[in-house]
């Protein structure tokens, strides 16, 4: 009889642990799912970065909780006026002076990012940063922003540089557009 009993609870013991590791499975699983829908390319871009699934995963939640921590926030009509405005002259600065409208596009979209709440230090940062609420357009951001590097160094085409001018606007379209759900979110979770 005493055996008996010890061998039942033997097997509920195990019935325990397999169903809490089925559990932490699950969990894992649906936790890198979300990451994976969330940061879309960023998740593929970090996860090659550091070899890794759970290193990758560990620098996005990082990337998520540092963001949350701001103050990310729309933009007023009269600042969206504003920097389409430059964004206009920048284009056309293009035709008379590509190099230094590849420079005013990289600041007005610094400045975009900073209106907007995200801080503007280095670049690597910034773009972690954006990633969070933009992770469809980041790589555009560094493609543009390696572009501007080769141009520095006197190693981009005007070609390039037009290149360049495109992947600055579709980070730049985003920056102006309404908050993105994520940072909105965010902000009436804090209220």
């Amino acid at each position: 009889m005493i055996t008996a009993v010890i061998a039942l609870i033997a097997v509920i013991a195990a019935l325990v642990i397999v169903a809490a590791l089925a559990a932490w499975f699950w969990s894992k699983r649906r936790g890198s799912t979300r990451l994976q829908q969330r940061f879309g390319p960023e998740y593929e871009r970090t996860l090659a970065g550091t070899g890794d699934r759970n290193k990758a995963e560990k620098t996005l939640k990082a990337r998520e909780e540092r963001v949350d921590q701001l103050q990310i926030r729309s933009l007023a009509t009269a600042e969206r006026a504003r920097f389409a405005d430059a964004w206009g002259s920048a284009q056309l600065q293009f035709v008379d002076d590509p190099e230094g409208a590849i420079g005013q596009a990289d600041r007005l979209v610094a400045e975009a990012m900073q209106a907007r709440g995200y801080p503007v230090g280095e670049f690597e940062q910034r773009a972690a940063d954006v990633s969070v609420d933009h992770p469809q357009v980041v790589s555009n951001y560094r493609a543009a922003h390696a572009i501007a590097g080769r141009q520095e160094r006197g190693e981009a085409t005007t070609d390039d540089l037009r290149e360049a001018m495109l992947h600055y606007r579709e980070l730049f379209e985003e920056l102006l557009g309404r908050a993105p759900a994520a940072a909105t979110e965010r902000t009436e979770a804090r209220r």
